[in-house]
């Protein structure tokens, strides 16, 4: 079932009122007829709805159902993810979003290979937060997780503080670093931070500062993963303890 995303101001009395990309894409290209059903997600909740119509360049939902399923997570998950080469942030965003990520934030670490200027930060940003969208409409989430411009380390490390859990995934950390007792602090309507170094790995001054904010170091097993695998990896596994577990 296709699902779409808008804005308080769309919804009047039992109908939204869908225009802009949405509306042609409903129109001209999944060509969706009257009477036929989709999902309208509004402020973290989805609604089952019938398409009624077309009026001045809207495509017009009537609600069917109220409240349809619930996909979010009962913990706040935000992976804090080294800036890596080329497109892997891209897909790092798309498979942390369909896996229940309520945010990402790119950070530029001391072994970052990509350097990015301000305007070059902000046109990414965008690209990235269109490929959260079109995550978060496949994966059927109730609402689009936002994706920041890169940030530099400390600043990073700041945002993180203000969370309940902070956990690194750290290649040195021993097989023994087992992640099961750091998934057990996570706790039922909290937050996590998980920080994932880039293709180099992390520093030592990173992991001490990472440490010495109350990061919890673990292991994702004796293999060496890239970038790209460790957060999918990492991500997947909170996405599973909080589905699953008694939280």
């Amino acid at each position: 079932m296709y699902n779409f995303f808008a804005d308080v101001g769309d919804r009047r009395g039992d109908r939204f009122y869908i225009s802009g990309r949405d509306y042609n894409h409903i129109k001209n290209v999944l060509r969706i007829k009257p009477g036929e059903n989709f999902l309208v997600s509004c402020e973290g909740k989805s609604a089952l709805c019938r398409l009624a119509g077309f009026e001045n360049d809207c495509a017009v939902a009537e609600i069917t159902e109220e409240s349809y399923g619930n996909t979010s997570l009962s913990v706040k998950i935000y992976l804090f993810q080294g800036l890596p080469k080329a497109d892997k942030t891209e897909l790092i965003i798309q498979k942390a979003v369909e896996l229940g990520a309520q945010g990402v934030i790119p950070v530029e670490m001391s072994r970052s290979v990509v350097k990015l200027d301000d305007k070059k930060k902000e046109s990414k940003r965008l690209r990235w937060q269109a490929i959260a969208e079109s995550a978060a409409k496949q994966s059927k989430r109730a609402s689009v997780p936002k994706i920041s411009a890169p940030l530099g380390f400390d600043e990073a490390l700041k945002a993180a503080e203000k969370l309940d859990l902070i956990l690194v995934p750290y290649e040195n950390e021993g097989s023994e670093a087992s992640p099961q007792k750091a998934l057990k602090e996570i706790k039922k309507g909290g937050s996590v931070g998980i920080f994932i170094g880039p293709e180099g790995g992390f520093s030592d001054e990173e992991i001490a500062k990472l440490r010495l904010a109350g990061g919890k170091t673990l292991s994702l097993g004796r293999r060496i993963l890239r970038t790209e695998t460790a957060a999918i990896l990492a991500v997947g596994m909170c996405m599973l303890y909080c589905e699953w577990s008694d939280l």
